[in-house]
């Protein structure tokens, strides 16, 4: 499978939705409100050779379509006639996503026939016709995203739910959760790959643990080792060490302080 590139050049099969306008971008990234005057579609697909050389592009009062030398599609529409709001497309925006291979066949063939025919068609219809491949190709890849998204949080609740409940086994790992819920390990990286990993998470929830454990008036008698393992710690002075570099107290300090408070 092709890896995806920038979003200026996207590798073939892969589609890059961006926002005009540096507002635009602004609250496409970090979750504004303003919207575009308009949205780009840039996907790289098959084109007839002599067009593909020399580039083309078509353009109407609200859509614009241009072929790359590079040979990169880009249809530009207005945002105000999409059926979706800005909003709704946030999960595309500025970067690569996938698309399936019938849909980019049908938007290979719809470009090449418009490229083909447009000087001979009429250019209300045409707009039109731009601005409905448009919404074709944003609905199904929002569509697949956010299955793609939902399944990913779903996976992502088995591994944290698997590891919750065998918090206080010593030889948990990320082989043994990943074999547990039937994935590769890779795949397992792959639903924790927002800069912590899984031994990071692995490690944040026994410490979570300690710290229920340590603050419970009715456990106040349990030492410190057997604190370490119920939370699946080698040792207590491992344990020690690691709780104070993540809390800056040791367990016993955090202890007295929780049962005074």
């Amino acid at each position: 499978m092709a890896e995806p590139h920038s979003v200026d050049v996207p590798a073939t099969g892969y589609l890059v939705v961006r926002a005009s306008g540096a507002a635009a971008a602004k609250a496409a990234i970090l979750g504004g409100s303003a919207a575009p005057e308009s949205v780009q579609l840039l996907l790289r697909c098959p084109v007839p050779r002599a067009v593909a050389e020399s580039g083309a592009k078509l353009t109407f009062a609200d859509a614009t379509l241009h072929l790359q030398p590079s040979g990169v599609v880009m249809l530009t529409v207005a945002a105000a006639k999409l059926s979706i709001s800005f909003a709704e497309l946030r999960p595309l925006m500025f970067r690569p996503v996938e698309v399936a291979a019938p849909l980019r066949s049908l938007f290979a063939g719809a470009v090449a026939h418009v490229l083909a025919a447009g000087p001979r068609l009429d250019p209300h219809g045409l707009a039109h016709h731009l601005l409905g491949l448009a919404e074709l190709v944003l609905r199904s890849a929002l569509r697949v995203e956010l299955d793609r998204v939902d399944a990913l949080a779903a996976r992502r609740r088995e591994a944290l739910e698997y590891m919750r409940a065998h918090l206080g086994e010593q030889s948990l790992s990320a082989d043994k959760i990943a074999e547990a819920l039937y994935i590769s390990r890779r795949r397992l990286y792959q639903l924790f790959d927002d800069g912590q990993g899984v031994s990071e998470r692995l490690k944040g929830l026994r410490i979570e643990r300690a710290k229920v454990l340590l603050a419970d008036p009715a456990k106040a008698g349990r030492g410190i080792a057997e604190v370490a393992r119920d939370c699946g710690f080698i040792s207590a002075p491992h344990f020690s060490r690691t709780f104070r570099r993540a809390t800056g107290r040791t367990p016993r300090e955090f202890r007295e302080q929780a049962l005074r408070g």
